[in-house]
């Protein structure tokens, strides 16, 4: 796109903005203006593009991630949470610089052709080879010029202490708040039209210390970043608690200070009405992965209900190892089904779908500016053609996009630049990245012990 020109989306097939039929006009990174069916624009001498074949939405949010595990799909298979990491976290610790930086390249590669154009990641994996993972994930993410929230994750208890996670992959306090500090003082952008932010995210209740918690949560404070973190995912982690904490998750991370309009946290399943009210006053916002959690089978989030306790929502892809794909838009479609299933055809839409993976989502990372078509929003947005089979004989074709199974954007936006055009990636070999990054993952695999 011209710089000096204004870019007018025109006269899309579909697009998810009300009285907007006639397309949005792009100018300087933001939507500056929408267009009536029928309408010019006001602002004159914009360059046309034809959007008569796409239908246009915010570009996606993705609220939870973790990229390493891309490395490892389909291979611990039939296995709830706890024994599903204890047998990854011997694996995952054979983890390489080159395969961390193929593994993010490829997940975010995945979510940018799926129509989403900011990601998080929780990277909790540190190692003594791999002491500059976030360094490693945000260099990738420029090459890409994908938006993203990345989180310093961590774990400091071990099971040798009573946690989960072997000795080999923890780290001690100290390190690990020196660490958090500097990636923000580094890298940590504010504004509307940031690229890079850095969040703090002690990875559970079951890998963390409560000391460790409690430092996080001031140092967020101090510092003015959100934080990050799994709760309520399993019964067993609520057994977990009980017995050796001897509350509840949602009482144990009040006790830490966590809860707070800077905190969202992922998945939520196992929340009861009280904790969904208490959550709500605290303005704390929930990721639902519903792939995830239904290939484990830890549960249903209930989303609805959460809602109407007043919590807001977003939606999360979850590692590739436990949703085995990182498409975003596919995820959706996930959502609107587990959702509808449990609470019924006139309770959940496809639109409430749509909604959770831009304005929920948006809410949940703290970035109000994106994750909605309106003027003066950051120009992010994604382009789905309805030109495959799956779509054939569809009426309302944003529902078809949810429906029908839209799994790959033709063009993503993102601060006004096209980043997918033709779904391809500029300047990214896909057939060179995925043969290396199968190389690493067959390497990685050698420690599997299933």
């Amino acid at each position: 796109m011209n710089e000096k020109r204004a870019l007018w989306i025109k006269d899309p097939l579909a697009i998810l903005a009300d009285g907007t039929k006639g397309g949005v006009v792009v100018r300087e990174g933001r939507i500056a203006e929408l267009v009536p069916s029928g309408r010019t624009p006001v602002i004159r001498d914009a360059v046309i593009f034809d959007a008569r074949s796409h239908v246009v939405v915010p570009g996606l949010i993705n609220t939870h991630h973790h990229f390493f595990q891309t490395l490892t799909r389909a291979t611990a298979l039939d296995r709830e949470l706890f024994p599903w990491l204890k047998t990854l976290y011997p694996v995952w610790a054979g983890l390489t610089p080159d395969a961390l930086e193929l593994a993010a390249t490829l997940a975010m590669a995945e979510l940018l052709l799926s129509g989403c154009t900011t990601t998080t990641d929780h990277h909790y994996l540190f190692t003594s080879e791999l002491s500059d993972a976030i360094d490693i994930e945000i260099a990738a993410a420029s090459r890409l010029g994908i938006r993203v929230l990345l989180t310093r994750g961590s774990m400091n208890l071990s099971d040798r202490d009573g946690g989960l996670p072997p000795e080999s992959i923890v780290q001690d306090e100290e390190t690990i708040l020196a660490d958090s500090e500097r990636l923000i003082e580094r890298y940590h952008q504010r504004g509307d039209d940031a690229m890079v932010q850095i969040a703090l995210a002690p990875c559970s209740p079951f890998s963390a210390t409560t000391s460790l918690m409690r430092a996080t949560a001031d140092l967020a404070r101090q510092k003015d970043v959100r934080l990050h973190t799994h709760l309520a995912e399993t019964e067993d982690e609520n057994r977990y608690c009980l017995e050796l904490l001897g509350c509840r998750p949602l009482d144990y991370l009040e006790d830490c200070g966590w809860p707070g309009k800077r905190t969202w946290l992922a998945h939520g399943i196992h929340f009861n009405d009280d904790e969904m009210l208490r959550l709500a006053r605290a303005g704390t916002t929930i990721s639902h992965c519903a792939c995830s959690n239904q290939l484990l089978a830890s549960g249903c989030c209930r989303v609805c209900d959460l809602e109407g306790a007043g919590v807001r929502v977003g939606i999360g892809v979850d590692g590739s190892a436990s949703n085995d794909s990182s498409n975003l838009i596919q995820e959706v479609r996930a959502a609107f089904l587990l959702q509808r299933s449990r609470y019924g055809v006139s309770a959940v839409s496809h639109c409430d779908a749509l909604r959770w993976a831009t304005t929920g989502s948006a809410a949940c990372i703290g970035r109000p500016e994106l994750g909605e078509i309106g003027v003066g929003k950051m120009a992010d947005l994604a382009l789905f053609k309805l030109d495959e089979l799956r779509f054939s004989g569809a009426g309302d074709p944003l529902a078809a996009l949810v429906l029908c199974g839209g799994h790959r954007a033709d063009r993503v936006m993102i601060g006004g630049e096209w980043v997918v055009e033709n779904g391809n990636i500029g300047g990214l070999d896909v057939e060179d990245l995925m043969r290396r990054h199968s190389a690493a993952a067959h390497q990685l695999r050698r420690f599997a012990d299933t």
